[in-house]
């Protein structure tokens, strides 16, 4: 590889706002090897980009991929050849070779964007516009590679619950198509701080992104850390761009769409599967390339969940690909007791990890009768990495194989209200094995 591609990643490393967070041009080190993680457009992902990352995961790095919660990927265990790495991704069209733009493109989308059978706006044709301004303004790459961004068009698949630095929503009054925003929070639990037509959704992306560099230290990362000094209504005062009060009241109401098994699209089907703890193997990959090429558009969604999404199926092939897929040791239903469970790296692969929640998860899981997808997440730390929102139950390490019990109590910060203490997984599973309603907040 040419060495000048390489020394343009350099200038990401003297950001005013440093990451230790990996990307496609930042490969990190960790207890098993780097990691890279490759940022999707909205968790898009062809069927021979997903090849390569399987090829890749298998000549560079050690045959561990994950899928994230922010519908994006990562190789693990990855050599001393990072370079080769590199442009093995760029040639197939993973990142930009711009490397300051790379860590900037945290825009979430649904993932049956432009499909779902709800949605009230397309979001791709926006998504692409915000993607290229994060990725070709030099002065937005002062963001952090944690800010992130949020569209929504009202979509009935969504994840609706993870915060974002900024979001917007799409709403319809009478004929017109607007978008709701808010900052530091998320749709479902808001507030609306205001609204614009849905055709100045760019305007108003780069006004919120530039008020922010105004304003921000470098210290003050994310957008609550200037709003806990600056207040928000000021803050509004001062964008670029004008904006409509939102409706009073507004929320944003889910609809609590599976995201296992087969999805209704506006045309066609789609099917959603989930590879066990996020982990998925090449052959698993291929897979699923496979089939998106046979079956579907020859696109792959990923998601928020941790899982994967074949768009464009008929019935009978989404039939066919669930057997297939299945034998390859993915998940195919919201039943399967390894859905219920989600899980962080752990002490086999992370140095800060008390405990190793993947084999510990795997045991809690056999346990489990919940029926409640995601509805527990193993912590090895505090940081709680692999949950970007407060599961409704939360095991958080205290030395290897012992875990305190939190239950997530919307009155209570952090993970919740403790439940129990100094618990082994099969203890804590005798005592999470309770109804559904048990987890509410």
């Amino acid at each position: 590889m040419p060495d000048a591609p390489l020394k343009q990643a350099q200038p990401t490393d003297r950001s005013p706002r440093p990451s230790a967070c990996p990307g496609l041009w930042r490969i990190v080190a960790a207890r098993d090897g780097g990691i890279c993680r490759i940022k999707l457009a909205g968790g898009l992902l062809l069927a021979e980009q997903a090849e390569a990352v399987a090829l890749a995961a298998e000549r560079y790095a050690g045959g561990v991929i994950e899928a994230t919660n922010r519908a994006n990927l990562q190789i693990r265990g990855i050599g001393a050849d990072h370079a080769g790495l590199i442009e093995h991704l760029l040639a197939a069209g993973l990142g930009p070779r711009d490397a300051a733009g790379d860590d900037v493109r945290n825009l979430m989308l649904s993932p049956l964007a432009g499909l779902d059978a709800g949605m009230l706006y397309d979001t791709q044709p926006l998504a692409g516009q915000i993607l290229h301004l994060l990725e070709t303004t030099p002065r937005l790459h002062q963001l952090s590679a944690k800010f992130a961004v949020q569209l929504d068009g009202g979509e009935h698949l969504a994840m609706l619950e993870h915060p974002h630095d900024l979001w917007l929503s799409a709403i319809r009054q009478g004929a017109q198509t607007w978008l709701c925003f808010g900052l530091a929070g998320c749709p479902a639990h808001g507030p609306a701080l205001g609204m614009v037509p849905a055709e100045q959704g760019l305007a108003l992306v780069r006004a919120v992104l530039e008020g922010f560099l105004d304003l921000a230290t470098p210290e003050q990362a994310r957008m609550r850390q200037l709003l806990a000094d600056y207040p928000v209504a000021r803050f509004l005062q001062g964008l670029s761009v004008r904006f409509s009060d939102a409706p009073a009241g507004w929320r944003r109401v889910a609809a609590h769409s599976p995201w296992l098994g087969v999805l209704a699209q506006h045309q066609g089907t789609a099917l959603g599967v989930a590879p066990p703890l996020g982990r998925l193997s090449p052959a698993m990959l291929r897979a699923l390339a496979a089939i998106a090429r046979q079956w579907g558009d020859g696109s792959l969604r990923l998601t928020p969940w941790q899982s994967v999404i074949i768009p464009s199926l008929a019935p009978h092939q989404a039939d066919q690909a669930v057997q297939a897929l299945a034998a390859q040791g993915m998940l195919c239903a919201t039943d399967h007791p390894l859905a219920q469970v989600t899980a962080c790296t752990g002490a086999s692969g992370c140095a800060k990890g008390l405990a190793d929640t993947k084999a510990d998860a795997v045991t809690l899981a056999a346990q489990l009768r919940l029926g409640t997808p995601g509805a527990v997440h193993l912590s090895a730390c505090p940081r709680s990495c692999a949950a970007a929102h407060v599961a409704p139950a939360t095991l958080l390490a205290r030395s290897p194989g012992r875990y305190d019990l939190y239950l997530r109590d919307a009155r209570v910060p952090g993970f919740g209200r403790l439940r129990a203490s100094d618990l082994t997984p099969e203890e804590a599973g005798a005592m999470l094995d309770l109804p559904t309603e048990h987890f509410d907040d």
